[in-house]
């Protein structure tokens, strides 16, 4: 097991949410951390079957007087707990980790998210540093950074085994489409859109979908943490720039098992789609787990200049572009450089195939593997 930076992120005596996607390693943390904890495990037919017809037996689980932390795994399958778990918290002082897939049973019941007596925390796949010596970005961008993808014999299966499991599990036993067939169809065809702007015609038109369905098919995504929408970066624009949202799966790995591949598909617009995938991962979790408070954007002009990603917050403003070839110039950062004209505040790198760091301007040419082991120093503006 690898040791999770998530340590000091949730080092807190008080009850929190832990939202992640599926086999993100969530359970195995909580169990680490929290040993011989009451563990409520609402995956488990005969618990779950007694919560969910009479919520109040929450109480009966826990031992006369404990005083340790309470575990329950998939909150979201029984979202009335919430009003025990908030009695139990009122009156008798209980502290719970409350674990889950999905927040979107809870918000859309409207139940009881225990009016800020919890805090919201996310897990994430494991990240560069996490791995240590075992990241690999040939592997990395292959097969991504879920942890059982690391010790599993057959990578292709097991990601194609998550993705069914997924789809059977999450969206079709909680009733979010109605249909597994068309939502499995957008799924593969929204997976074209990975690293690029959504268009949300050209999906239905493929789908066979109306437009509100496909809208609909990518909250529910975003709700279920396996993806999400990147806005463009328009904050106090000095040109006419493109509005829309950037799409991505949340992992490398789920985005390659998700999306189909031909003879006629081009390697380049798969591979960079995987670096830019890798890169946002990477960005979630560190940004999440070190409380930097970025938000992600990216940033086009309406003539096509471009600029992958710019993360802005409180404590920081930096602009990247992600490159698959190692020989950059002039004529290739253009839309950075175009950025940078615009907000000479932001840091600006290229991350690309270089060997080592360059210097255009004041633009930073990196490695990209150098870039993802340095990003959490670079998020926090520290010198590299």
């Amino acid at each position: 097991m690898y040791n999770r930076i998530a340590d000091k992120y949730l080092n807190t005596k008080q009850s929190f949410f832990l939202f992640g996607p599926r086999a993100t390693g969530k359970t195995t943390w909580i169990k680490t951390v929290f040993p011989g904890s009451v563990f409520i495990d609402l995956l488990e037919s005969s618990i779950y079957i007694k919560l969910l017809a009479a919520p109040e037996r929450l109480e009966n689980f826990i031992p006369t007087g404990y005083k340790g932390r309470v575990v329950i795994d998939e909150i979201q399958r029984v979202p009335n707990l919430l009003n025990e778990v908030h009695r139990l918290i009122e009156q008798k002082n209980f502290s719970f980790a409350l674990t889950g897939s999905s927040a979107r049973s809870l918000r859309k019941k409207g139940v009881n998210l225990l009016a800020g007596r919890a805090l919201t925390r996310f897990f994430h796949p494991l990240t560069v540093g996490e791995l240590g010596e075992d990241f690999n970005l040939e592997n990395s961008l292959r097969f991504g950074h879920l942890p059982y993808v690391f010790r599993a014999e057959d990578k292709k299966a097991y990601l194609s085994s998550y993705i069914s499991a997924y789809l059977r599990e999450e969206i079709l036993q909680e009733g979010f489409a109605r249909s597994i067939t068309s939502f499995s169809k957008f799924l593969e065809v929204a997976s074209f859109s990975q690293a690029g702007m959504i268009n949300v015609s050209g999906i239905a038109r493929e789908t066979g979908l109306d437009r509100k369905t496909v809208e609909a098919y990518f909250q529910i995504i975003e709700d279920l943490l396996i993806g999400t929408r990147l806005p463009t970066f328009n904050k106090r624009a000095k040109r006419r720039l493109v509005l829309g949202n950037k799409f991505f799966f949340f992992d490398v790995g789920v985005y390659r098992a998700i999306r189909p591949a031909g003879p006629l598909d081009s390697p380049e617009e798969m591979a960079g789609a995987a670096l830019e995938t890798l890169l946002l991962e990477e960005f979630s979790a560190l940004n999440d787990y070190l409380g930097l408070g970025y938000n992600a954007y990216y940033w086009r002009t309406s003539n096509g200049s471009e600029v992958d990603f710019v993360f802005y917050g409180e404590n920081g403003f930096i602009a990247v572009e992600v490159k698959r070839g190692a020989n950059i110039d002039a004529s290739r950062i253009g839309g950075l450089k175009l950025f940078q004209n615009d907000y000479p505040q932001a840091k600006c790198y290229i991350v690309c195939g270089a060997t080592r760091r360059e210097y255009c301007g004041k633009v930073e040419i990196w490695p990209f593997k150098d870039f993802m082991i340095n990003l959490p120093n670079i998020l926090r503006g520290k010198r590299v």
